[in-house]
């Protein structure tokens, strides 16, 4: 119980206002007792989703679930995560604490200074991305690494109703839904399978991913070709997934990679082209102050002076007091 109730304190920021989220509160206790008695006697069902699309920037299908079941979601996450955490190799970087897109971007900075002794020889990127992440995680493996994990069955019964309650359209028991707290967390589990293998067996130096998208820097491009048939066989073998064969390719760091909405060259990164446009599309339809400021504050993690001082330049009756000169 107590951790139904502060996980609700947790799930509850930025989120007081919304409609469900309301009517859940208004008996709260009464909802709280019964799901606690659910979960207790092992007669907890996860409920239906609720299903919308968005841009961010590419079409994503989201499923979102009761707020009954996000709280069941925020107080395993609350148990499992710090656990797991610390079995996740350094270099995995997304959906953890003191992690993010731009402490990966920058050690691919500093691995790509490692590998080309400081510009001083040819730094190799193998790029890879997996086809449909989301949509192709097996439950049945999942399951299985977990219980490798967690002795408890109560736990990995409890883990079971949450993975079970949602499979891609057209599949039976595969797929997990973008949006649910705990799916950032089981994708992290099931990718540190392929993580280890690419550390343990294969004995890859520099190697960083960050949810399905990962590199891996060499001076070889022979070393990195051979590389590829290993680590497709284990997707496949192992996870059920396989590599996109439009994303994958081996490129110099000298004439850019892109990763991580970057385009990242060794001693410099630019945003997409792509993200420029959207930049001054959205800001054409909306060109409030905070918006400005919030693109502006993007780019400071580039090297963007011009893009900067276009955006300042066509926006100027928007742009924000403390970025006026």
């Amino acid at each position: 119980m107590d951790n139904l109730l502060i996980s609700w304190k947790e799930f509850l920021h930025d989120k007081r206002q919304r409609k469900d989220v309301i009517a859940f509160a208004l008996h709260f206790m009464d909802n709280v007792l019964a799901l606690h008695e659910d979960l207790k006697n092992k007669t907890y069902q996860h409920g239906p989703y609720e299903f919308f699309k968005i841009n961010d920037p590419k079409p994503r299908d989201i499923h979102k679930a009761t707020v009954r079941d996000r709280l069941v979601h925020h107080a395993v996450y609350k148990i499992l995560y710090p656990y797991f955490d610390r079995q996740f190799i350094y270099d995995s970087y997304s959906c953890r604490l003191n992690k993010g897109t731009h402490r990966a971007i920058r050690r691919l900075h500093y691995f790509a200074n490692r590998v080309s002794r400081n510009n001083h020889r040819t730094a190799w990127v193998l790029k890879g991305d997996i086809r449909k992440f989301f949509a192709n995680i097996d439950h049945a493996i999942l399951k299985d690494i977990l219980r490798k994990h967690i002795q408890d069955k109560d736990i990995n019964w409890l883990c079971g109703q949450l993975i079970d309650s949602f499979s891609t359209e057209g599949k039976t028991n595969v797929g997990l839904p973008l949006g649910n707290l705990t799916s950032q967390l089981f994708i992290n589990i099931y990718m540190n399978e392929f993580d280890q293998f690419v550390k343990r067996k294969l004995k890859v130096k520099f190697y960083i991913r960050y949810a399905d998208d990962f590199v891996i820097l060499h001076e070889n491009r022979d070393y990195l070709e051979a590389l590829v048939t290993s680590l497709a066989d284990f997707l496949e073998q192992r996870l059920r997934l396989s590599l996109h064969p439009e994303k994958l390719f081996i490129k110099t760091l000298y004439s850019g990679v892109d990763f991580l909405g970057w385009i990242n060259f060794s001693n410099h990164r630019v945003p997409r082209t792509s993200t420029k446009r959207r930049m001054f599309r959205k800001l054409r339809k909306n060109h409030a102050p905070e918006n400005l400021a919030s693109y502006l504050g993007i780019l400071k993690h580039g090297n963007t002076y011009d893009i900067s001082e276009e955006l300042k330049s066509r926006f100027a009756d928007v742009t924000p007091k403390h970025q006026r000169p």
